[in-house]
C-alpha cells in the first residue's frame, strides 16, 4: 500500500522522537519515500543527521529558511506528499492544530496541507487524560485526522499508563489503512487511456506511433494515489499497471473504444493514449508479399473512432459493445494534443473541436524526447486560458495534474462539470 507513496513525517518534541529513525526505516521498507520535518523541540531527542541518513532526503527544520523556501516552500512541502504522519504527536502540537495555530514549520505545514493526517500521540498519562487534550482529540478527529494510539505501557517518567506512542509496525499499518481510506478523489472513478494503438495491415505489419505509455500510466498511478478508483486502458506497452490500478489491455482503437464504453460510470476521463487516427479498410489475412521492383501495395485507410470526442460529447455507456443510448458524460474530460508545430493554437482548436474541458498540449517534434522519454513539458489549455508548465519528469507532471484535478473537485465541493472546472 505504501509502495511509491510520499510521506511527510513531522517529528515533535516528545521523548518518543528517538524512535523515529526506526519508523523511517519501516516506512521505506514498505516502499514509501519519506521526508522528515523536525521541530526545534524534536531536535532535542533525535538529530537531523540521523533522520537524513535513514531517509536519504533533506530534513526540514526552519520555517524561515530562505533556501528551503526558495527550493520548495512550506505550502509545496505540505502538498507534495500523499500522507502526513505526526510522530510523536505531543499535547502541545495537537492543541495548536485544534486552534489553527501556525507558529513553527510543523504546525504551519499541518495547517496548510490538504492531505490526510495520521497522529501518533505520546505523552504522560495525566496529560492524555486531561479534558483539554481529550477535547482537542475529539475536535481533530471530527475534522478528519486519523489516530493511532497511544497505548498503555511504561512511560518515560517511570509511571505506567496510557500515553506510550504506538509500536512502529502499528503506525505503518495505520498509515496503510489511512491511505486506503483517504484522498481528495476518494469515491470518484477515473478512466485513463494510455500507450499507442496498433492497427493491423496484415499478420506481421501494423500502423502505430512512438508512444511509450509512460505518461498515461503515471497519470493513472497519481490519480489512484489521491484516492480515485482507476481503470487504465492501455495499448501495447512494456509497462505494468501502477499499484492499485485496474489494467485493461487492448491493441486497436476499436478495442480501446469498446473498453472505454465498458467502464460504466466515470467521473474523470483522461485520454492520454496516442490513438491511431486511421486503420486499413481491409486487413490482409496473409502476409503481403513483394510483387517485384517498383511495385508497392496500395493501402486504403479509414478513420478510427474518435474516443476523446465521443466521451466528451456523448459520454460513456455501460455496455461492452458500444450502444451509447444510456451514456453519461464524465464530469471532467481531459485530452492530450501531441503537436509538432503551432502548439497552443492547434491545441485550442482541438479543445473546441473535441468538446473536452482541458487539453494538455505537448511538443513531440524531433527536437524533443517526449515520445519514449522520461520528461515532458505541457501547456494546460482550458476555456479560461493557457498555462505553461515547466519541463519535468513524467511522474512529477502526473502528480501535478492529479493534484490540479483534485483541486478542481474540491473547489466545487466535489461537483466538477464542464462548466466549472476550467
Amino acid at each position: 500500500m505504501l509502495n511509491g507513496k510520499n510521506i511527510l513525517l513531522a517529528i515533535t518534541g516528545g521523548i518518543a522522537a528517538y524512535k523515529t529513525p526506526d519508523l523511517v526505516r519501516a516506512l521505506k521498507k514498505d516502499g514509501a519515500d519519506v521526508t522528515c520535518v523536525l521541530s526545534q523541540s524534536g531536535a532535542k531527542f533525535v538529530s537531523e543527521l540521523a533522520l537524513q541518513s535513514v531517509s536519504g532526503n533533506r530534513v526540514y527544520t526552519d520555517l524561515f529558511s530562505l533556501s528551503a523556501e526558495h527550493e520548495m516552500g512550506h505550502i509545496s512541502l505540505a502538498r507534495a506528499c500523499d500522507l502526513v504522519i505526526v510522530a510523536p504527536a505531543t499535547a502541545a502540537t495537537m492543541a495548536k492544530m485544534a486552534q489553527g495555530i501556525a507558529d513553527n514549520l510543523v504546525t504551519t505545514l499541518l495547517l496548510a496541507t490538504t492531505k490526510p493526517i495520521l497522529l501518533a500521540p505520546a505523552m504522560n498519562w495525566a496529560m492524555w487524560e486531561n479534558p483539554a487534550t481529550q477535547e482537542n482529540v475529539k475536535t481533530l478527529s471530527g475534522r478528519g485526522a486519523h489516530m493511532i494510539g497511544p497505548v498503555v505501557g511504561e512511560l518515560a517518567c517511570g509511571e505506567e499508563g496510557m500515553g506510550r506512542m504506538a509500536d512502529i509496525e502499528d503506525i505503518v499499518s495505520a498509515a496503510e489503512s489511512t491511505l486506503e481510506l483517504s484522498g481528495p478523489l476518494k469515491g470518484l472513478h477515473a478512466t485513463v487511456t494510455s500507450g499507442p494503438t496498433h492497427e493491423p495491415i496484415d499478420p506481421v505489419r501494423y500502423i502505430a506511433n512512438r508512444s511509450s505509455g509512460k505518461q498515461g500510466h503515471a497519470i493513472a498511478g497519481a490519480l489512484a494515489g489521491l484516492g480515485a478508483s482507476v481503470t487504465l486502458i492501455s495499448g501495447p506497452t512494456n509497462m505494468d499497471a501502477p499499484e492499485g490500478v485496474k489494467l485493461v489491455n487492448v491493441t486497436t482503437a476499436d478495442e480501446m473504444m469498446a473498453a472505454v464504453n465498458s467502464c460504466g460510470q466515470t467521473d474523470i476521463f483522461v485520454g492520454a493514449a496516442a490513438v491511431s487516427d486511421w486503420r486499413t479498410v481491409d486487413t490482409e489475412k496473409q502476409k503481403i508479399k513483394k510483387q517485384g521492383p517498383g511495385t508497392v501495395p496500395e493501402l486504403k485507410l479509414m478513420q478510427n473512432p474518435d474516443i476523446l470526442k465521443t466521451v466528451a460529447t456523448i459520454g460513456i455507456s455501460g455496455g461492452i459493445s458500444g450502444g451509447l443510448s444510456n451514456s453519461a458524460r464524465p464530469m471532467l474530460v481531459i485530452g492530450f494534443a501531441a503537436e509538432t508545430e503551432n502548439l497552443v493554437e492547434n491545441a485550442r482548436r482541438k479543445l473546441a473541436a473535441k468538446g473536452c474541458d482541458w487539453i494538455l498540449a505537448n511538443d513531440v517534434s524531433n527536437e524533443t524526447d517526449t515520445f519514449g522519454g522520461n520528461n515532458n513539458q505541457v501547456h494546460l489549455i482550458t476555456r479560461s486560458g493557457v498555462e505553461e508548465w515547466p519541463r519535468m519528469n513524467k511522474r512529477e507532471l502526473a502528480q501535478k495534474l492529479a493534484q490540479r484535478i483534485a483541486d478542481a473537485f474540491l473547489s466545487n465541493s466535489g461537483h466538477a462539470s464542464a462548466g466549472n472546472v476550467s
